[in-house]
């Protein structure tokens, strides 16, 4: 696969789209210590990459630095090691995330980083996986992240099982991603639509079409311990990060009509499955998750006071029962 990090007729990046690769079809070969993940634990998308860094063992090969969870006004993420669980930028000293973009745009010879920013995250996104030898970012994609990890370090996994671990097998390729088509559309980004809706005509349809996502996610894992298959795959991942956050944060987001662990069995069995795999409670942390939430700044509209709420009573390590599905 080839680079696919492009430098645009105005002079400027708006993405890192690298590719880590065993085959020697890129730049950038897995290496033991070579690769940093920027990224916090806020952020649905970030978890993604946590989760695969932690799952996947690679926790030795692969270095990590936790940004500050709370978006603020201003140039974007930031490093925060004042602030407990934050730390500093490990790699490049830098004191916000934008510096480590700005930097690596300008190796490739650009005259800075724009990015048509999508979604919440203020322009400069995590996760970020970074290259300490050519001393620039390889992608700001999660998507991507999460599969470089799954398949690309499987010499540098803890275990045996880590490294055999295939969590987009080819045999399931295309059905996880049709999972995911659907998941990202009525889920993954309908739990931000009645939120940020300016009219009861587009609340309204924004609350049918992420019940029915819902309601059609809660079927689906009724029959079937998994979204695709009889083992876990990015498609489990990909949902999991917006579940596990559903009762602590989108119901406070106008998205009370239903609640996970009263509503929807299956999928709180299935949250809780998840939750238990390997490391992955790990890398839940629901005290930076709210804050983060509800302290940034793309959440003044929806809450101008800045009032964090408590985490329900929910119990994610309680027995789930769903290793008895076939």
């Amino acid at each position: 696969m080839a680079t696919k990090t492009v430098l645009e007729e105005d002079g400027t990046i708006k993405g890192f789209f690298d590719w880590v690769k065993q085959d020697g079809s890129t730049p950038f070969q897995p290496e033991a210590g070579r690769y940093h993940l920027y990224g916090q634990h806020l952020c649905p998308f970030s978890n993604r990459a946590t989760i695969g860094r932690v799952i996947k063992g690679l926790e030795s090969a692969i270095s990590y630095d936790n940004l500050d969870y709370v978006l603020p006004e201003g140039p974007g993420w930031k490093f925060s090691p004042e602030k407990p669980g934050c730390d500093a930028d490990s790699i490049n000293g830098c004191s916000i995330l934008r510096e480590v973009y700005d930097a690596s745009a300008k190796k490739l010879g650009a005259k800075g980083f724009c990015y048509h920013s999508v979604g919440f995250s203020g322009g400069v996104t995590v996760p970020v996986l970074y290259d300490r030898k050519l001393g620039r970012i390889v992608s700001n994609d999660s998507a991507s992240i999460l599969r470089m990890l799954n398949s690309e370090f499987n010499e540098f996994c803890a275990t045996p099982a880590q490294a055999k671990l295939d969590l987009f097998p080819p045999a399931l390729q295309s059905e996880i991603e049709e999972a995911e088509a659907w998941q990202t559309k009525s889920i993954i980004f309908a739990v931000y639509g009645p939120a940020y809706a300016k009219t009861q005509e587009d609340f309204d349809a924004a609350i049918v079409k992420l019940f029915d996502g819902l309601d059609k996610a809660e079927e689906l894992l009724s029959k079937q311990r998994y979204v695709v298959g009889k083992q876990m795959t990015e498609a489990d991942i990909r949902l999991f990060v917006t579940l596990v956050r559903f009762d602590a944060v989108y119901v406070h987001m106008k998205c009370y009509l239903k609640r996970v662990n009263r509503d929807y069995p299956a999928l709180w069995g299935f949250v809780r499955d998840i939750y238990q795999t390997g490391n992955i409670k790990d890398v839940v942390v629901f005290d930076e998750i709210l804050k983060g939430y509800f302290l940034s700044k793309y959440m003044k509209p929806v809450n101008p006071y800045g009032i964090v709420p408590k985490l329900p009573p929910l119990d994610f390590h309680a027995p789930h029962g769903r290793e008895l599905m076939v």
